[in-house]
């Protein structure tokens, strides 16, 4: 859909996501800027002070921190660096990490699979538990609110975020001559996003032996089981990669934002606007960093819930236009072609669609 319906900037590259589909395809500027408020809402805020406090709490398993002060202190590097980097500066750490993050995550992988293999006693037990609590069905009816399906789904959406609505802002700038080549990427990257990288947490976690106690709840629980094998290394390794992962993941959400601003705007806001938006934004990653675990996941989860209330309707709506441009593009690959898109070809009127004239 966000490639369907994106837009030409003045370089000739391209540009769009959920808020100017529904703009476009509904002809509703008002529920456009609804959401567009709610993305910058999420991602600036809920998003990205989850993420600084996810990175803060990985450092709980070390002698020197301290829950009074750490995550304060680890809050201040990391919405300096944020605040240095996304005002024009930190282009070099920007390269680096962004490097990095690919290479880290088939480590990640690896060394998910070395503790599975060492500890491949454990796995009948471990899919025994999994299906066991997810098909617990009294749990499910009984309190469908804290059940591990309900769990599932909440966590999954932070995994791939799969009709949140933000992914389609990064597609939209993809090249590509049908937009249905890109919604096969992004299918692509919510299997290895949940199915490879969520999975090789969970079985590398549950195959250590350590109970997920509450006192151990999040990054903690993953080093803990690391450390089974792994020695004093398995902390530093989840350190390092979550420090890679977060900070990545801070650049991306600020990335949304800034579309969607662009998008309320109906142009990039002045550059005194987004300095000071910037900084703004660079604050919160320090107030996330502080926040009680409880705190941080409710705030965004509730905010994401308001994302996926406006985009998930939208969507379902217009979903013939995506299901006709899927199959445009099988027909045209059955042809021994290389795709190229027409909106006439699947019924749209080309006049709404602005990349594509």
């Amino acid at each position: 859909m966000a490639q369907i319906y994106k837009r030409r900037d003045a370089n000739g590259d391209s540009y769009g996501g959920p808020a100017y589909y529904i703009e476009t395809a509904l002809k509703s500027r008002a529920v456009g800027v609804l959401f567009a408020v709610a993305l910058i809402l999420t991602y600036a805020g809920g998003f990205n002070m989850l993420a600084a406090f996810n990175l803060q709490s990985t450092f709980a398993v070390y002698d020197f921190y301290n829950p009074s002060v750490t995550p304060w202190i680890i809050g201040a590097i990391l919405a300096v660096i944020t605040a240095w980097c996304i005002l024009g500066g930190g282009r070099r750490i920007i390269r680096v990490t962004s490097a990095l993050v690919p290479f880290m995550g088939v480590i990640y992988v690896i060394v998910a699979i070395i503790m599975m293999v060492i500890n491949a006693g454990n796995l009948p037990t471990i899919f025994g538990r999994i299906f066991r609590d997810a098909f617990d069905f009294q749990a499910i009816f009984a309190g469908v609110a804290g059940s591990s399906m309900m769990y599932g789904i909440k966590r999954g959406l932070y995994s791939n975020e799969a009709g949140v609505g933000s992914a389609p802002n990064a597609a939209a700038a993809a090249d590509v001559s049908h937009p249905a080549k890109q919604g096969l990427v992004q299918m692509l990257s919510v299997f290895l996003d949940t199915l490879i990288i969520c999975s090789a947490t969970a079985f590398m976690s549950l195959s250590s032996g350590i109970e997920p106690l509450a006192e151990y709840a999040g990054a903690p629980y993953v080093q803990m089981s690391l450390s089974t094998v792994f020695g004093n290394f398995g902390p530093i390794f989840i350190t390092v990669a979550m420090v890679l992962f977060a900070f990545t993941t801070l650049l991306g959400n600020l990335y949304y934002v800034d579309n969607n601003l662009a998008f309320i705007n109906k142009k990039v806001p002045s550059k005194s606007f987004m300095t000071g938006f910037r900084i703004l934004a660079s604050f919160v990653i320090f107030i996330g960093a502080g926040l009680s675990m409880g705190l941080a996941w409710d705030i965004a989860d509730v905010l994401m819930a308001i994302m996926c209330l406006i985009n998930i309707p939208v969507i379902i709506i217009l979903g013939n236009v995506a299901i006709n441009s899927l199959r445009d593009y099988e027909e045209q690959i059955r042809a021994g072609k290389n795709p190229v898109f027409k909106g006439a070809s699947i019924g749209l009127d080309e006049s709404h669609l602005e990349y594509w004239k």
